[in-house]
This record gives C-alpha cells, structure tokens and sequence, in this order.
C-alpha cells in the first residue's frame, strides 16, 4: 500500500488553556475560589475587586444587572421556605446572612475526603456488585495523593475468600475507577497518572505524542540533564521538546491532593442558596459569600495606546483577565444549570427530607443538562446549597438505588431513612434485629437483604441489636 493523504471529518475536545482554567475552577470550593481570585487580584495588574454584580434571570432567559452594596434584604423570609408547587425560575443574588445567627455560621464542613469522593462515584456507577466490591478495594488502597501504590496480588488477597479475582479482571475494574474524577487518580505510578491526564488532549494537541512518550520513562532523567540534555539525548528538535515539556508540566503529579483540602475547623460558604417564594423553588449562586472581580477600566484603556515591552505585558494581562472573567461566568452558569436539575429531580427531597429522596445518578444529571458525567461530578464536588433544610452538600440530592416490589425504585438514602425510623420506634427491650429490619421493609415493598440492613445500620452507626437492648 501507498501512503496517501486523505481529509476526515471529526468531533473531539480540544483541551485549551481556557478550558484547562475552567475545569480547575469548577472544582473549587467557594473557600478555595475567593483564595485563587485574591492571589489572580494580587499577580494581574488588569484585575480589581468590585461590588457584588446582581443580576436576575427571567423565564426567557434574559437578565438584568445592577449594583448593589452586600444586604439581607435579597434572602428569602423564613415563612417562605417550604414546598414547590410550579416550575422554578432562577436568579442570582447577593450574601446570604452572614450574622452570628445564620445557619451558614453555625454550620462546619466536613471533611470530604479523597476516598469518600471516589467511593460516592463508584456506588453511582452502572456496576455489577461484585465489581463494586472489587472497586471499594482498589480505592481503599489509593492513597491521599491519588497513586494506587499495593500491588494487584494486595488486592485480590484482601478481596478473598468473599471474592476470588484474578489480576486481570481486578484491571479491568481499576480502569474505570481511573475514568473518575480527579482526572489521573489511581495510576500505579508517575507516568500512568500523567498518560490519563494526557488522554483529554486532542491528538493533534502540540507535543501530546511527545509527552505521552516522555511520560513512559525519559521524564524521570529531565531534572538531571535538563531538557536541552534530554533533546540531545533523544535526537530532537530542542523545540519539540520543550513543547512536550511545557504540556506535562501543565498536569497535576499530585491528582488526589485537591480533594479533602478543607480543614475540619473550616466554616461552610456555601456557592448556591435555594428556596421557595410563591409557591416556586428558586436557586441562587450565592454571589456575596465571595468577592467580585473586574477589569480596571483604566489599565484597559492604556492597551490601546501602549507600544514595544509594556504592550506586551498588558496585552497578556489582559488576556488572562478575560479568560479568568469568562471562566468564572462559565462555573456559575455550570452550577445554576446543575442546581436547576437536581431542584426538578428531587424536589420531594426538599420538602419531606431523606425519607422521599428518588435514586439520581451522575449520568442522569449529565444526560438532562448536555454535560459529561465527569463536569457534573467536578460541579458537585465540595459545593454547598443553604436550602430549607439547612447547608447541605450537593452530593446529598444524589443516591444509588433499589428495585422495589412495585416496580420503582428507592434510594438508599431513603431506605437508611426507613430504617432508622424502625429502630427509633422499635421495642428497647426486643430491638428489631437486622433479619427482622428486612422483613418488615419487605413487607412494604422494599426487599433489602438482611446484610445490606446491616451495611445501612453501620453506616448511620447504630448498633446491633444485642447492643440497643435496654432492661430498665
């Protein structure tokens, strides 16, 4: 065969820095994200703290914006909390309370760690429950910066006699834990964590082929002989490999460590506040719990005039500053499309509590909002709602599921609710046992085996029976 050029037409994503920048402050908390704007204020001349933007969004999708000094006066009154009757429209407004008595100063983050988000995706992914079970163990050995660092044969020790699986189907298991979120999390090494980051890259992304190859070995000689050594020492281009060099340098070695960053001691500033005015469910992003940046209009207008260095220098500012400014518009619009969708799906939760939360998985949320499972998990992830049920993590809308006898399905959340108002109903002195527990649910349609009571039980930390009864 002769090579030939032929024309093909394709769609693929094309990782810019824009959209690297995007996709970072999407995941931020909103803790995290005032940080990251003060240190973008400090570095850019181009950026400076402005009021609060408030800006109203109407059912057409049009809005309005003003300025506004941070009051309360935009928060709803607290006999507006309550259930939804109607489709729900949107606004963004400024601070929730901020006082010594709102809910958002008495509450306390908790620690998300990097095992409890990867274990949340697993039990929402599509897995046959061996697999899960086989997942929960190769996660439990990731460590905190997100490197798988036991060896299969580990794993499928601890996995046994329960579970016999051999290394290659423990593989393939880790596979798909390695497409979740942070991008990078369980490789066994440097270099895998490196090629997974890469993997988002368009092919024709400049230096991907380059990096991928520097990444399966050569990468560990750069700190010792440079990368002028390490282009002498592969016969390239001196430029060429700087380019792959600059790509790798631009992923993160440390996958996991962005996960679980907030301190236990760290107050909730929550990105969303949700509630009920007239009969209709309303999602705000919740501007004021962080400051509001802008482009100083004055070094703006010297771009045009400047020349030679100092043009350059502004006109790169600049750029970052719009890029900063877009992505920001981006991460609110992510959040608000996301809330709406959790709002429509679990709307019952927020009036009647755990007991009426519906099973809801990434990947639904991503087929209803346009967005890949891994944006959505990136949106959810370390996000906080104020809502009529007080702070509460994003995470909290979603839930696994289990068929029921009529044909539905109840989340586990729900099932956990169920069970716990069981046990708090139960006789002290002839607590309900995990057998009994599973039979009763049965008998309302909910057929839970006796170990997965026993799971839920350990879970919301209640003892077992033998150690609830009480003689006097």
């Amino acid at each position: 065969m002769k090579p030939r050029l032929q024309a093909a037409l394709g769609q693929q994503l094309v990782m810019t820095p824009q959209l690297r920048q995007a996709i970072r402050l999407l995941q931020l908390s909103a803790v995290e994200l005032e940080a990251e704007l003060a240190a973008a204020v400090e570095s850019n001349p181009l950026l400076d703290w402005t009021e609060v933007a408030i800006s109203v969004t109407n059912g057409n999708g049009a809005s309005d914006s003003s300025s506004h000094e941070d009051t309360s006066e935009h928060l709803p009154p607290e006999a507006e909390w309550g259930s939804n009757d109607g489709e729900p429209w949107y606004e963004r407004i400024g601070p929730a309370d901020n006082d010594d008595d709102s809910p958002v100063a008495e509450q306390v983050a908790e620690s998300d760690t990097l095992h409890d988000h990867l274990l949340w995706q697993l039990h929402l992914s599509p897995l046959s429950p061996r697999d899960r079970l086989i997942g929960v163990a190769l996660i439990e050995a990731i460590d905190d910066d997100g490197y798988l660092r036991e060896p299969l044969e580990s794993i499928a020790a601890s996995l046994a006699p329960a579970v016999e699986a051999g290394e290659e189907e423990i593989t393939t298991v880790l596979h798909q834990v390695q497409q979740f979120d942070p991008v990078g999390v369980g490789a066994r090494n440097l270099g895998e964590c490196l090629r997974l980051q890469l993997a988002q890259f368009a092919n024709e992304t400049p230096g991907k082929a380059l990096a991928h190859q520097l990444a399966n070995g050569p990468l560990e000689r750069l700190p010792k002989i440079g990368v002028a050594g390490l282009a002498s020492e592969m016969r390239l281009d001196l430029g060429e490999v700087e380019t792959a060099v600059h790509l790798l340098r631009s992923l993160d070695p440390r996958p996991g460590a962005q996960i679980g960053a907030i301190a236990s001691d760290t107050y909730i500033a929550p990105d969303l506040v949700i509630w009920r005015q007239h009969g209709l469910w309303r999602v705000a992003l919740a501007d004021g719990m962080r400051p509001r940046i802008a482009i100083h209009r004055g070094y703006e207008s010297m771009v045009r005039h400047a020349s030679g260095t100092d043009a350059s220098y502004l006109r790169g500012h600049l750029q970052e500053a719009r890029w900063l400014l877009k992505s920001l518009e981006a991460r609110g619009e992510t959040l608000i499309k996301v809330a709406r969708c959790l709002l429509k799906q679990q709307a019952a939760f927020l009036e009647f509590g755990d007991s009426a939360l519906r099973p809801l998985t990434l990947r639904e949320v991503a087929a209803e909002v346009g967005l890949h499972e891994s944006t959505v998990s990136r949106a959810i992830a370390r996000k906080y709602a104020r809502t009529p049920r007080g702070t509460i993590p994003l995470r909290a809308f979603f839930a696994s599921g289990i068929d029921t006898g009529a044909g539905g399905e109840a989340s586990s959340t729900a099932i956990q609710s169920m069970i716990r108002r069981l046990i708090e109903a139960e006789n002290p002195r002839k607590p309900l046992s995990d057998a009994r527990l599973a039979e009763t649910l049965k008998a309302t349609g909910v057929p839970v085996a006796r170990r997965t009571v026993a799971k839920y039980r350990e879970a919301m930390s209640i003892p077992s029976s033998q150690d609830r009864v009480r003689i006097s």
